[in-house]
């Protein structure tokens, strides 16, 4: 690492945060953080056992009514400062999730702002949660609806998006009044603990945020589940750890928000705008390298600008600079450890042998780092595995279509629905795709879904409840009605 690199590093502190504290895991465990563009280790982390877990729920627990409390103006405020202090910062903080996750350094600071703006969001929706006050339709008595928090929360975030990921659920818990106990992914644990960090210098009272980075999840957070003071789990990850984590929910009836698996088609109708379609695809599926829940998945493309689109698309891909994050003009980074960089040529080479052609890629890049070559594939089958499962790399598999009809089941033929992206320039065909795509999001002409100020969520076993929006800060309130007698 160069100097500014291992200072960047050594200014994140690596113990667990816990009532306002910094404190090593119980046992003096930890746990290495590797680069992923070097294979070399960066810093070791405090290792959260269960016993740890406990004592970051009971801080959770006992800051809850204090908290809950707390004026809204103050809780906003909070968040307000902490956009700032990040926007100020964005040039390290980038930096360190470079160098924990891979992405390359402008896409660390994209993120980054990315991230802020959550904090920026919901500093304004807490002053802005409402109730109700009515007349029974009888004229006997009053209606009057109350919105509270929901009390103690379990956060649980993904390595892929170290920082916004966070801030998608600290943002609005903060702004209802919840306390939470976070653990970030264990691959990526360095951003959100310089996020805790930054909170507690703006002014979180001490046990309103927890962290508890571990290498040992299920064995910690299925005792915090099952203890019953948590009263919401937040999880962004795969649908299969989600699935076991609703079990395990369902035995407090414990409120849930699940942004799980994606799939995404990306359907280009003959009348699509090439040039549009192509700025599309590269953002849909290269955003985080493809290593993200909303990357274009599987291309739809229709037969007569099949080949057009593929050549174009080939030709842009192929041209990515490939290389560690931090140095100047790369565009593609590392995939995140050898696991997935084997998976992504698998799924690869399954395609090909059920008959694909790779136009480019199609192999990983040899040297020090887990580097996978951008690939575009033609002619993919509908029944090859990539078909059904998550790439979360840098491959554009293509298959052809003759009508809309045919797009559109090849499209909704995944039991996932987060996102689906369409290009067509014919208004009655988008309205009609966007209604029969079974998704919680499209991007109509655009490959970019992602907006703080929108509802970002899965239908399906893509997920169930939205962040972001408007409809965010709901996740972290209950409604209670009260009947006022006036007589």
């Amino acid at each position: 690492m160069t100097d500014r690199e291992q200072a960047v590093v050594d200014a994140v502190p690596t113990d667990l945060f816990i009532g306002g504290q910094w404190r090593p895991a119980a046992g003096q465990q930890t746990f290495d953080v590797e680069d992923p563009a070097t294979a070399k280790t960066l810093c070791a982390v405090a290792d959260a056992s269960p016993e740890d877990g406990v004592a970051a729920l009971d801080a959770a627990v006992a800051a809850q009514r204090s908290w809950a409390d707390h004026p809204p103006r103050e809780r906003g405020e909070i968040l307000r400062r902490a956009y700032q202090v990040m926007m100020d910062r964005q040039d390290d903080l980038a930096l360190l999730m470079t160098l924990e996750m891979g992405k390359p350094l402008a896409e660390s600071k994209g993120e980054i702002a990315y991230a802020a703006e959550f904090f920026r969001w919901f500093a304004e929706e807490a002053v802005r949660i409402s109730g109700g006050f009515a007349t029974a339709p009888s004229g006997s008595g009053r209606f009057l609806v109350m919105r509270q928090p929901v009390g103690p929360c379990l956060l649980i975030t993904p390595w892929n998006f170290p920082a916004a990921m966070g801030s998608r659920k600290i943002g609005p818990a903060v702004a209802a009044g919840c306390t939470m106990v976070i653990k970030p992914a264990g691959l990526t644990p360095l951003s959100m603990l310089a996020l805790a960090d930054i909170l507690r210098e703006c002014g979180l009272p001490d046990g309103v945020l927890n962290v508890v980075p571990t290498s040992r999840s299920g064995r910690m957070m299925e005792p915090l589940i099952r203890d019953g003071r948590a009263r919401k789990l937040s999880f962004t990850g795969s649908t299969e750890v989600g699935r076991t984590l609703l079990e395990q929910c369902s035995e407090h009836i414990m409120r849930t928000s699940m942004e799980l698996g994606g799939n995404a088609p990306f359907l280009v109708f003959a009348d699509a705008d090439l040039d549009a379609a192509i700025e599309g695809a590269m953002t849909a599926k290269m955003r985080n390298i493809g290593e993200a829940c909303t990357a274009a998945n599987r291309f739809y493309v229709h037969a007569d600008v099949a080949d057009e689109f593929s050549a174009r698309l080939a030709e842009r891909m192929g041209a990515l600079r490939i290389g560690r994050g931090t140095d100047e003009g790369v565009q593609v980074g590392p995939l995140i450890e050898s696991k997935a960089r084997d998976k992504v040529q698998q799924l690869v080479d399954d395609a090909v042998g059920r008959g694909a052609r790779v136009l480019v890629g199609g192999e990983a890049v040899e040297g020090p780092g887990h580097f996978y070559r951008p690939t575009v594939l033609t002619g993919v089958p509908t029944d090859a595995e990539m078909a059904q499962a998550e790439i979360f790399g840098p491959v554009a598999p293509i298959t052809t279509f003759t009508n809309e009809d045919e797009a559109l089941a090849d499209a909704n033929n995944t039991p996932l629905g987060l996102v689906s992206y369409v290009y067509t320039r014919d208004l009655q065909r988008s309205l009609r795709v966007c209604e029969r795509l079974e998704a919680g999001m499209v991007g109509l002409n655009q490959g970019l879904v992602s907006n703080p100020a929108a509802p970002f969520g899965g239908v399906k076993h893509s997920g169930l409840g939205r962040e972001g929006g408007s409809v965010g800060i709901d996740e972290f309130l209950e409604t209670k009605y009260v009947a006022v007698a006036t007589g």
